[in-house]
């Protein structure tokens, strides 16, 4: 009988035994890719290049930006990709005189945090300590033995919180060169008028209102200055009706008002 010869399947097909070979080469090559990638990742991790190479704090002028990276908790030493912008949003919303931030990441391990504060309308003095009052109502620490108020009136007198958070909100209504017109902010309540207020003004004159419509009424006040003599000095009345007395309580002028 005779032998039977065998003959491979490679033999017979030569282009079988060619894509088996390039599979295998592109299956190598899988591997390896994969291999320096990972190597790529962890050299990635250990380098200084993962880190962050550039912080920039915008909008603040209250907060230090010591004091917002501090509260953030990043740095240069921080891994860029696990920084999350929620989380320094979060952390940064705890400080009473930040009212929004704004978290981005830019190329290359550039992070920039805006913030946008809160406007201080004033300093409550209590027994000859100033408390920066912001607009939202909330107190902050008081300042410093060799701090001064600027720019936002002196708040005296004042017993009720509710009404001052009121009294905040009506301060943040007004335009700055009214607010800086403004020296003194007294609470001065009578049986009749329970949120009376008597305001001292940088030129040397009084205003006489009330909290409610407070921002509506003070807003005139440029006006009722154009109209008197720039030596007069007196108390202006805003309430239902506006009027001015000189402080020798000559009646000048008397104007009626709608509510």
């Amino acid at each position: 009988m005779d032998k039977v010869k065998v003959v491979k399947i490679e033999d017979r097909i030569p282009k079988l035994k060619e894509h088996r070979k390039q599979k295998a080469n592109r299956r190598l090559i899988f591997y390896l890719s994969f291999f320096f990638l990972l190597l790529m990742v962890v050299v990635y991790f250990q380098s200084d290049l993962s880190r962050v190479k550039k912080i920039t704090v915008s909008g603040n002028y209250f907060v230090t930006d010591s004091e917002i990276l501090k509260k953030s908790k990043i740095s240069t030493e921080t891994k860029y990709l696990n920084i999350s912008e929620g989380q320094i949003k979060k952390r940064l919303d705890s400080i009473s005189e930040i009212s929004s931030v704004a978290v981005e990441k830019k190329f290359y391990n550039h992070v920039i945090i805006s913030v946008k504060e809160f406007q201080r309308v004033g300093y409550f003095k209590k027994e000859n300590t100033y408390y920066p009052m912001l607009q939202n109502g909330k107190m902050l620490k008081p300042l410093s033995k060799n701090e001064r108020p600027v720019n936002a009136p002196v708040i005296v007198s004042w017993e009720d919180p509710e009404q001052l958070e009121t009294m905040a909100q009506e301060l943040q209504k007004l335009p700055e060169g009214i607010i800086h017109r403004i020296s003194e902010i007294t609470h001065t309540p009578d049986s009749d008028n329970p949120s009376k207020l008597t305001l001292f003004m940088t030129d040397g004159n009084k205003v006489v209102t009330s909290i409610s419509k407070f921002s509506e009424r003070m807003s005139a006040y440029p006006s009722l200055i154009s109209e008197i003599k720039p030596a007069e000095k007196g108390t202006f009345y805003l309430g239902i009706s506006t009027r001015f007395e000189r402080y020798n309580r000559e009646v000048t002028e008397e104007k009626n008002e709608e509510n």
